[in-house]
C-alpha cells in the first residue's frame, strides 16, 4: 500500500466532507440543540410557575380549614356557610379564582368529599398539594377520633426513613459512595453516543461510495491509486471528520452553556448541594412535595421534610445523601478510563463497520439497492444498542457479558458496562477480538470492493459478495 497515495486520498476525502454546508450546518447546530437538552428543563421549570390562584373554601367538616396553609401560588378564604352555588355562578364577584366545598364528615367511613370548581381546570400541582393537605387533614382527625393518649406521636416514631448508603471497595480497601443512578445515566449515555456515532459516520462512507460509483468518478480514481488504498483512504478521511465533529461538539456545547448558565444564572440551582432549592422556586413547602409527589426531601438533604429547606448542614454524620452522594460518585468516576475507552471503542468500533458498509456501497449502484445488503449488518447494531440501554440493570449478567465480547457488538455494550466496572482481562479479551476481527473483516471489505466498485447493471447478492471474497 502506497501511504503517500493513501494520504492524499485522506486529505481529499476530509476536504469534502467538512467543506459541504451540512457539514457546518450540524456542526454548529447539534451544540445548540445538545445545550437545549442542558438548559432547557430547567428554564421551562422555572416559566411553568403558576400564578397565584384565591381558593376560596366552604369547610363543612370544621377539620380541613386549619391545614389549608397559604404560599406564594395558592391564597386561602374562609367563605363561612356562604352557598356553594352562589359562589360557583360567580367567582369573581367573590373574589376568587378556585371554589374548594368540603363536605362533612361521614360518621360511618370516617371520611368526606371534596370538590373544586374553577373556570380553568386546576393545575396538577395545586390539585395535587390541595389534595394532600384534605388527607393530612382527614389523617388528624382519625387519630383524634381513637382517643388514645400521644396516639400521633406514636404514629410518628414507628414511621422509619432508611436511606441505603452503598459503598464499592477497591483493592486497596479504599471505601467510596456510589450512586446506581449515575452509573446508570452514564451507561446509557455512552451506549447511545456510541451507536449515533458508529451509524452516522459509517452511512457517510457507505453513501460516498455509492455517490462515486453511481457519477463514475471511481474509474478515474482507480486509475491512479489501488481500490483497497481508495477504500481505507475514504474510511479514514470520515474518521477524521467525525473526530473533529466530535471534538467542535463536546467545545461548542460547553461554550453554550457556560455563558446561557452565566446569563440566566443557571448554576443557582444546578450546582446547588441542596436540591430543594428546586422545590422553592416552586412555592410550596417540603412537606407538600414529600406528601403529595412522594418526594422524600430527607433523602436528598439528610434531614426530615419539614426542615429541608432550611437546612443548610443537612449532612448526616453516617455518610453523604441524595445529592452529596451523586456528586461524590461523579468525583469518584475513572474519567480517564471512560474517555480512553470511549475513544478505542469508537475507532474501532467505526472502522469495523464503515468497511463493511463500503463493502456494500461498492456492490450497489444507489442507495435504495443497499438495504437488503445492510440488514445483516445493521441486526447486530440494534441488538447492541438495546441491550446498552438495559446494560444497567444487570451489567455482569452472562447476556450482557458476552454481548460486550462479540466484536459487533462489543463497542456499545462493553462502554456501557465500564461505568460499573470491568476486570482488566474483560477489556483486554474485548479489544483483542474486536481488533481480529476488524482486520479480518477488512480484508474481506477489501476483496469485495475491489470488484463491486466497477461492477454495474446488476444487483449483487450475499452469493456474488462470496464470490468476490474468494476470488484472488
Amino acid at each position: 500500500m502506497n501511504f503517500s497515495k493513501l494520504g492524499i486520498i485522506i486529505g481529499r476525502e476530509y476536504r469534502n466532507k467538512v467543506q459541504k454546508k451540512s457539514f457546518l450546518i450540524i456542526t454548529f447546530l447539534a451544540p445548540v440543540l445538545f445545550a437545549a437538552i442542558c438548559i432547557l428543563p430547567s428554564v421551562i421549570m422555572m416559566g411553568t410557575k403558576e400564578e397565584a390562584k384565591v381558593v376560596g373554601v366552604i369547610d363543612r367538616s370544621g377539620i380541613v380549614l386549619p391545614y389549608l396553609e397559604n404560599n406564594e401560588v395558592t391564597r386561602y378564604i374562609d367563605l363561612g356557610v356562604t352557598p356553594a352555588d352562589s359562589v360557583k355562578n360567580n367567582l369573581s364577584g367573590y373574589g376568587v379564582d378556585i371554589l374548594l366545598t368540603i363536605s362533612e364528615i361521614d360518621p360511618a367511613t370516617k371520611s368526606l368529599s371534596a370538590d373544586s370548581f374553577s373556570e380553568k381546570p386546576l393545575g396538577m400541582d395545586s390539585g395535587a398539594l390541595i389534595e394532600s393537605r384534605i388527607n393530612d387533614a382527614v389523617e388528624a382527625w382519625r387519630i383524634e377520633s381513637y382517643g388514645i393518649d400521644g396516639l400521633e406521636e406514636i404514629m410518628s416514631s414507628v414511621k422509619s426513613d432508611i436511606s441505603l448508603r452503598s459503598y464499592t471497595i477497591d483493592k486497596t480497601g479504599k471505601e467510596t459512595i456510589s450512586e446506581s443512578g449515575v452509573y446508570m445515566a452514564i451507561s446509557m449515555i455512552l451506549g447511545m453516543a456510541l451507536y449515533m456515532f458508529i451509524t452516522m459516520f459509517s452511512a457517510m462512507v457507505m453513501s460516498s461510495v455509492i455517490e462515486e460509483k453511481s457519477s463514475r468518478v471511481v474509474e478515474v480514481l482507480v486509475s491512479s491509486v489501488k481500490s483497497t488504498e481508495l477504500m481505507f483512504g475514504k474510511i479514514i478521511g470520515v474518521a477524521l471528520v467525525a473526530l473533529t465533529q466530535f471534538f467542535l461538539w463536546i467545545v461548542l456545547t460547553g461554550v453554550i452553556v457556560g455563558v446561557v448558565g452565566g446569563i440566566i444564572g443557571f448554576d443557582r440551582f444546578m450546582g446547588s448541594d441542596d436540591p430543594a432549592a428546586v422545590v422553592e422556586m416552586a412555592g410550596v413547602s417540603g412537606d407538600e412535595v414529600s406528601s403529595t409527589l412522594g418526594i422524600d426531601l430527607g433523602t436528598l438533604t439528610g434531614a426530615p421534610a419539614d426542615t429541608a429547606l432550611a437546612a443548610s448542614d443537612s449532612m448526616d454524620v453516617a455518610g453523604p445523601t441524595g445529592m452529596d452522594a451523586i456528586l461524590s460518585t461523579v468525583r469518584n468516576l475513572n474519567f480517564g478510563q471512560i474517555l480512553i475507552a470511549f475513544l478505542f471503542y469508537f475507532v474501532f468500533g467505526y472502522l469495523l463497520y464503515a468497511s463493511l458498509f463500503a463493502a456494500i456501497g461498492s456492490a450497489v449502484e444507489n442507495e435504495g439497492d443497499s438495504n437488503q445488503l445492510q440488514l445483516p449488518v445493521t441486526i447486530p447494531l440494534l441488538l447492541g444498542f438495546f441491550v446498552a440501554l438495559y446494560a444497567f440493570k444487570a451489567p455482569d449478567s452472562q447476556l450482557v457479558f458476552w454481548f460486550s465480547m462479540i466484536p459487533f457488538t462489543s463497542p456499545i455494550v462493553m462502554l456501557a458496562r465500564i461505568p460499573f466496572g470491568v476486570a482488566t482481562w474483560e477489556l483486554a479479551v474485548s479489544i483483542a477480538v474486536l481488533i481480529f476481527t476488524f482486520i479480518a473483516c477488512a480484508w474481506a471489505s477489501a476483496k469485495i470492493y475491489k470488484v463491486g466498485i466497477l461492477m454495474y447493471g446488476k444487483k449483487s447478492t450475499f452469493k456474488d459478495l462470496w464470490k468476490w471474497i474468494k476470488q484472488n
